[in-house]
């Protein structure tokens, strides 16, 4: 209830009048791949959706496939990444807004997305951030810009669009720490991480997320559990 509280306090201006003249630049283009990720190779790509919270002004997403939306868009701007280094992003979605069609110029209620996210260095087994870093993804400037996406885009369309900003928006955030990809080509990794005592427990909106094959076992409230001492410590894939 608490976070509930917290995410409709910075939803409920978003909805309205606040999102009026706030817009991302998209996210649809890749662009060239950013030098700052040095060494990262994508192995994990994990969203989770527990207690996720729809916004005030929002149409109703169903938020697994919206889940499934933001993991292809990580895929796509990430699986084109090389490096030698394997890293896993998890993500939690905390809260979102789907606008509804709206009176433009007065009050045209704009989509936005907001973001828990961890990135994983699989050799440490453990999160380089030290806490979530909370992301609010907003729809794309351009031909809705005035009107409001609610007006001119249907709910796939708009789920489709905060994804991939969202996507562009985590790898703004990467680029900002270009330490975590550095390594000296001797470098030893870390001990293990221990064990999670339960594997089933659910995590908190937000809590790290802990990737199978660094050692610590997957423990999600939307029912992806994993199985460390199952798989490989190289396999890689999508939860």
């Amino acid at each position: 209830m608490a976070l509930t509280r917290t995410l409709l306090k910075i939803l409920a201006p978003l909805g309205v009048a606040g999102l009026l003249a706030a817009c991302s630049a998209s996210g649809a283009n890749l662009g060239a791949t950013r030098a700052e990720l040095g060494d990262f190779r994508l192995c994990y790509n994990i969203v989770t959706t527990n207690d996720a919270v729809r916004g005030p002004l929002s149409r109703e997403a169903d938020v697994e496939v919206f889940a499934d939306r933001i993991r292809d868009e990580v895929e796509r701007r990430f699986g084109r990444y090389e490096g030698d280094r394997l890293y896993h992003i998890a993500l939690h979605l905390d809260a979102y807004v789907l606008a509804v069609p709206g009176i433009p110029l007065v009050a045209s209620p704009r989509s936005a997305l907001i973001l828990s996210a961890n990135v994983w260095d699989d050799q440490l087994g453990r999160p380089l951030n030290e806490e979530p870093e909370q992301l609010t993804v907003l729809e794309s400037a351009g031909a809705s810009a005035v009107v409001g996406s609610g007006l001119t885009m249907g709910i796939e369309e708009q789920m489709d669009m905060l994804s991939q900003n969202a996507a562009r928006s985590i790898e703004d955030w990467l680029v900002q720490h270009p330490e975590w990809f550095e390594h000296d080509a001797g470098a030893t990794a870390d001990a293990t991480g221990a064990m999670a005592a339960d594997p089933a427990a659910d995590l908190e909106p937000g809590a790290p997320v802990a990737p199978p094959g660094t050692g610590v076992a997957l423990a999600a409230a939307d029912g992806a559990t994993g199985d460390a001492a199952a798989r490989p410590a190289n396999s890689c894939g999508r939860l």
